[in-house]
């Protein structure tokens, strides 16, 4: 008996059927669930930081000392000034990127040669910090920074920078380039002393240099007074405000400036805690100066107390599932920064990808940045995110298919 062409049509998109949900349902049953969905939650309040003191008057800034130093606070005029004095700490930090003096050692010798008597006559017929040369003598390489750091000597910073580069012009283009190579969008220097108005930066900068300064071992030894055997006696006349617990490495007026100052101190008691610089650019008076010294050290206690950055059982999110399960995204442990008065920025969530987790699975992390770094803390699920079960599978082949295909992307 033949078959009509209308059953066998019939039988045809019967088996397809067949067969259809023959291979569906495992397809469906069996196939990878969509990763979930992470939400963040709204930061949680904190007690803001103790404030780093610092005054209205002229411009200051405060940064931790580092080779990639991170600036603590700001205030006053943030624009770009004249920085005086501060523009030597470009001088011996470009000389000593040239021709760095070894660690613990007294470096090359230097001949006073008699352009460098000839200009520290004219500097101290001017009335600028001088220190006394003669044609012949030789000074080491460290005395010669010893006397642009503690003596603030101009003659010695034009012999420093004819010495490293043959003449002061060369040292400037230098010296500028190595400004622009260090990220500095606004420090620039005219000459090696900082008498010329043309040396100009915002404060801020003046105390990332100075905390690049003192990241470099052989300066920071000097700073600190360290003595070698068989040094020439230079003054330091750039002390001021050790009784307040603050250590001098610039200090200097003019007329463009103002009064100038650059000093260090520890960040805190704890252990690894560091120094900071404060710069003060264009102060009218020691008697604006002193008081802002003091009371910017009399404010790093509190400021240096350990902030709560991370609390531990907090929830920083959500992982929500296409099906509707949800868990919040807990902190597991708590997690404090030394910020010295830094504000914690937003927490950003970390997390691997997973369509379910039980209940206290590490899922991830949580970052917080502060004060130039980042803290952070594993999160777990608060509650389980399980299968949606045969029915949503069934019901929803367009999630299982995307999930399939992202999966082969991988």
């Amino acid at each position: 008996m033949s078959s009509s062409p209308g059953r066998t049509i019939g039988i045809v998109i019967g088996a397809i059927a067949i067969l259809g949900v023959g291979a569906y349902a495992p397809a469906m049953l069996l196939g990878p669930l969509p990763d979930v969905e992470i939400v963040a939650a709204a930061p949680p309040s904190a007690a803001a930081p103790a404030a780093l003191a610092l005054p209205d008057d002229g411009a200051s800034a405060i940064a931790r000392v580092g080779e990639d130093p991170a600036s603590l606070a700001v205030a006053g005029d943030p624009d770009p000034l004249p920085i005086g004095a501060a523009a030597k700490l470009v001088t011996v930090l470009v000389t000593n990127d040239a021709l760095p003096l070894p660690a613990g050692g007294a470096g090359a010798e230097l001949t006073i040669g008699p352009q460098d008597y000839t200009e520290y006559l004219q500097a101290e017929k001017e009335g600028t910090r001088t220190l006394p040369v003669s044609p012949g003598d030789r000074w080491t390489q460290r005395d010669v920074l010893r006397a642009v750091l503690l003596a603030s000597s101009n003659n010695h910073a034009d012999t420093l920078a004819r010495w490293a580069f043959g003449n002061v012009d060369a040292y400037v283009e230098r010296a500028n380039g190595w400004l622009e190579e260090h990220g500095f969008a606004t420090l620039r220097v005219a000459d090696a002393t900082g008498l010329s108005g043309d040396n100009v930066g915002t404060a801020e900068e003046v105390a990332r240099l100075a905390a690049l300064a003192l990241a470099d071992p052989s300066i920071a030894a000097i700073a600190r007074g360290e003595q070698l055997q068989g040094q020439r006696n230079v003054p330091t006349v750039v002390d001021h405000a050790g009784d307040d617990g603050m250590s001098a490495i610039v200090r200097g007026f003019t007329d463009e400036a103002g009064l100038v100052f650059v000093g260090h101190a520890p960040l805190g008691a704890a252990e690894g805690a560091g120094d900071f610089v404060v710069a003060f650019v264009r102060m009218p008076d020691y008697e604006t100066l002193d008081p802002a010294i003091a009371a910017l050290v009399a404010s790093v206690p509190a400021a240096a107390a350990p902030v709560p950055v991370i609390t531990e059982g907090t929830s920083y999110g959500e992982a929500v599932a296409p099906w509707g399960d949800r868990s919040g995204l807990v902190a597991t442990g708590a997690r404090d920064a030394d910020a010295w008065g830094a504000e914690p920025g937003a927490p950003e969530l970390e997390i691997e990808p997973f369509s379910t987790a039980p209940a206290g699975r590490t899922v991830g992390e949580v970052r917080v940045p502060v004060a130039g770094d980042t803290v952070s803390a594993a999160v777990e699920l608060a509650s389980a995110i399980g299968d949606p079960g045969p029915v949503w599978r069934l019901l929803n082949p367009g999630a299982i298919v995307g999930a399939f295909i992202d999966g082969q992307q991988r």
